[in-house]
């Protein structure tokens, strides 16, 4: 049997989660890049976690008290095995909360696995993300001696930038007719900071590659532009930033926008609440009259479709 392993960062599945989460991801090294190891770097992420929590615990608090994240995996999972057929065995597996990707791995060796296949669900390759669930996945196939590929990005694979267009399509559907053509459509990524792009990470890069599948899939004359949200702590992050991009686009005469969650294939925090509430009355505030978010991919079939041809592309190579 193989198993393949949908890998994220995941997600609180309760309010009391937020805490020991957000221990979880500071404690990374490949997302919070400072120079403390050990013990240190497990003080000093308990002491941010500590200090940030109860302004995170409010943003869940606000989109259900959890993220669905955990949820949606699952559902991609039993989509993704249902398109792969007899012989394959799909498990969500995190690296920041359960199930744990060690577990997962796990779970699948004592199932009978015989091989491993590793899904990244980050499509644009960043050594913050894509790097992290890669090296613990890695590690636990090498602890438990099994073989391991990888899907580890796909920003301009033809099938999904074409179940990623249907959710914009589907978007600008929600505008009426004779406004649809001049509304502005904004993908907007997850940022990174720039000194992580001047190391050689390729995320920008395939943000934007996605980004020029997705424009070539819209209508010629549609308005479009990229910007990047989530920014955290005082470095230099990729921009424009999404939350002041809204409002030079408003004054620019823009009335119309529709928010494209470019970089993320499931609903989490950053959709829900940023895109959805905070970016909103942003956009609002600066004057935009209408203003939309399209669907995340979530448990689109046609995703699914896409992530098992690259399963069986990976393979065979």
């Amino acid at each position: 049997m193989t198993a393949v392993l949908l890998l994220n960062l995941g997600g609180p599945d309760s309010l009391d989660s937020v805490e020991p989460y957000l221990v979880n991801l500071f404690k990374d090294p490949f997302l919070i890049r400072l120079p403390l190891k050990g013990r240190l770097r497990a003080a000093f992420a308990r002491w941010v976690a500590h200090r940030r929590a109860p302004h995170v615990r409010k943003l869940y608090a606000e989109i259900g008290g959890r993220s669905p994240i955990e949820r949606i995996t699952r559902a991609q999972a039993k989509l993704l095995e249902r398109e792969l057929g007899p012989g394959y065995r799909c498990y969500v597996a995190f690296s920041a909360w359960t199930p744990y990707i060690r577990e997962a791995v796990q779970r699948a060796k004592d199932e009978g696995a015989e091989r491993l296949v590793g899904v990244s669900l980050f499509p644009q390759w960043c050594s913050a993300t894509t790097g992290s669930v890669l090296h613990d996945l890695r590690l636990e196939a090498d602890r438990l001696g099994l073989p391991l590929e990888a899907v580890e990005s796909y920003p301009e694979d033809p099938r999904y930038l074409d179940a990623l267009a249907e959710t914009v399509h589907e978007g600008l559907e929600r505008f009426p007719q004779p406004m649809r053509g001049r509304v502005h459509v904004v993908f907007s990524a997850h940022g990174v900071p720039v000194s992580i792009i001047k190391k050689g990470d390729p995320y920008e890069r395939d943000v934007r590659a996605t980004v020029r599948g997705l424009v070539a899939r819209m209508p010629a004359s549609q308005p479009w532009s990229v910007s990047f949200q989530s920014k955290v702590g005082p470095v230099k992050w990729l921009e424009p930033a999404t939350a002041n991009h809204l409002p030079a686009l408003a004054k620019n005469g823009v009335k119309e926008v529709l928010v494209v969650p470019v970089a993320f294939v499931s609903d989490h925090i950053e959709t829900l609440h940023e895109q959805r509430i905070l970016l909103r009355g942003i956009a609002e505030a600066a004057g935009i009259e209408r203003y939309e978010v399209a669907n995340a991919l979530n448990e689109s079939a046609p995703f699914a479709r896409a992530l098992a041809r690259l399963v069986r592309e990976v393979e065979a190579a």
